[in-house]
């Protein structure tokens, strides 16, 4: 179901137009259906909560799937960026740019190696246009010919990013464009975008880079919702939303109350009727005929009267679902986190001219030095492999410095981003009770409940979570047992939650008052979880 008042209609300046579509997954279950939306030379901010369907409209407005039902039409040429992907054996960038064939032509024509056919479809701009690209994503001078797999993930991205360059689409389609991106990276991606002349649809969660849209479009199972502007617009539009939903429950709630005191006193006002009726008619004092006419009288007015009240009780009922459901739509999800009770003098991680080598004997990062008293809270931050992850480890144990100290006092755990320490074969009872010893099983269940892992979800396979329910399981399994940890160390959280999971995320970190490290390229999560020092890892030179 679409919400058509909200979603511009098919027209003469769309790139892509869809009619009515539905989709649905492979075993029948529908993502969404009658959505109605159209692409135009905008830039467009899809979000919406994970399993969704983000990524299948995506693919509608590409080509790469067709719809189960309805129609999509294109009006200009699309680029696609799909999520990560490792690269193939002997890729190239030349080949990951997806213009080595055309380059492998310039270069034998240049070495006096071109046959005729060569001559004849030779690009002479191509290098020109090769570079140009490379430069607009921040990759200038980069080897064409070296290796693909030696690239970062970020440079990876960036290649492809280049590679639709090459190809001038009219939409560029971009799905989580920024994830595993340093600063440099995700900077040099929202740059190109606000240069950018053509369409774009961008999937994210990055608010940085939702904040350069020109809409943004939610997508839930209701269908689409179109909001005008950029990210803080939708924001306040959806906080605006939430405060009149609880409005409307809260009014909802006070007419069925009230629906239901009328009916009761409306039924006992019957009731000393039909008992001062009976009383009379006891007194035998008028026609047995009459009598009787009053007492039908008094029940056809009975039936009327709870008639009446029933269907006042329904509507008010269903008044009050409707609003309820306004307000689950719109109601951010809350995470409680168990108390620390971590003493505000207490040191829980000392580093003393910490660092650590590779077994080639390659130094990582310089050493360095770092106390934490109480509930502190500290960022780690840093361009891509400068040895962030690394750090992270030193600090929870999995590695020891291979020169200075690392102490720490009290517990602490590390979650990664892919929330290793859940074996994706395990349920999630399976995991609570492998990292919490000697918990029954009733102890478990509520523990996994107040994570909103309630009854039958608590058996849950690992490995058919989202990421936001495999951060939010793994805070379950090592925050709330009998002895939560006092330091608590995050890996990019963020990195494959949706803007709920995140916000959820977020206000469960405000509220817990023990200790934090945390590596994040997102500026919004480090301010919001309320940072108080930021340690800079640089390169070793």
């Amino acid at each position: 179901m679409s919400l058509p008042n909200l979603v511009p209609g098919p027209s003469a300046y769309a790139l892509v137009t869809l009619d009515r579509v539905a989709a649905r997954t492979p075993d029948g279950h529908t993502l969404f259906f009658d959505l109605s939306l159209a692409f135009g030379r905008e830039r467009t901010g899809l979000i919406g909560r994970n399993g969704v369907g983000k990524t299948t409209l995506l693919r509608l407005v590409t080509g790469l799937a067709d719809p189960a039902e309805g129609v999509v039409s294109r009006a200009g040429k699309v680029g696609w960026l799909e999520q990560r992907r490792e690269p193939r054996t002997g890729e190239t960038v030349l080949d990951l740019l997806g213009v080595g064939p055309a380059m492998a032509v310039v270069r034998r024509v240049l070495a006096g190696e071109g046959a005729a056919d060569d001559l004849a479809v030779a690009d002479w701009t191509l290098d020109d246009r090769i570079q140009a690209a490379l430069a607009d994503v921040g990759l200038p001078g980069l080897d064409l010919d070296r290796p693909a797999a030696t690239l970062s993930g970020g440079e990876q991205t960036r290649a492809r990013l280049a590679a639709l360059l090459l190809q001038a689409p009219d939409l560029l389609v971009l799905d989580e464009p920024t994830n595993h991106l340093d600063k440099a990276g995700r900077d040099a991606v929202a740059d190109l975008l606000a240069r950018w002349k053509g369409g774009a649809v961008v999937v994210s969660h990055d608010r940085a880079l939702l904040r350069r849209m020109d809409r943004i479009v939610e997508l839930s199972g209701l269908g689409v919702a179109v909001y005008g502007g950029n990210y803080d617009l939708y924001a306040e539009r959806k906080a605006a939303e939430r405060v009149a939903a609880e409005r409307d429950v809260e009014v909802a709630e006070r007419s069925a109350a009230q629906v239901a005191r009328e009916s009761q006193t409306s039924l006992e006002k019957k009731a000393r009727r039909d008992k001062a009726g009976r009383a009379f008619a006891a007194k035998k004092s008028e026609p047995k005929i009459l009598l009787g006419a009053m007492a039908e009288r008094a029940e056809n007015s009975g039936n009327r009267e709870r008639l009446l009240a029933r269907r006042r009780a329904e509507a008010a009922e269903v008044a009050l679902n409707e609003a309820r459901s306004r307000l689950e739509r719109v109601r951010a999800m809350t995470i409680p986190i168990p108390s620390s009770r971590l003493a505000a003098g207490k040191t829980v991680l000392t580093l003393e001219d910490a660092t650590w080598h590779t077994p080639d004997g390659r130094r990582v990062f310089r050493p360095i030095s770092l106390r934490i008293t109480g509930p502190e809270r500290v960022a780690v931050t840093g361009p891509n492999g400068v040895g962030k992850s690394t750090l992270l480890k030193l600090i929870a144990g999995p590695l020891e410095p291979t020169a200075g100290r690392v102490e720490r006092s009290g517990a602490a755990v590390l979650l990664d981003q892919e929330t290793a320490l859940l074996k994706p074969d395990e349920t999630l009872m399976e995991v609570y009770r492998r990292l919490n010893p000697g918990t029954t099983a009733n102890a478990a269940h509520a523990a996994l409940a107040r994570f909103l892992f309630r009854n039958a979800a608590a058996h849950r396979i690992v490995g058919t979570l989202s990421g936001g329910e495999r951060l939010r399981a793994g805070l379950a399994c090592v925050m709330a047992g009998a002895r939560p940890p006092q330091l608590l160390i995050l890996d990019e959280p963020t990195n494959h939650l949706d803007l709920d999971s995140i916000a959820a995320v977020e206000a469960a970190l405000i509220a817990w008052d023990g200790a934090m490290v945390a590596v994040s390229h997102d500026p919004d999560f480090l301010a919001a979880v309320c940072v108080d020092r930021t340690v800079e890892l640089r390169r070793c030179g």
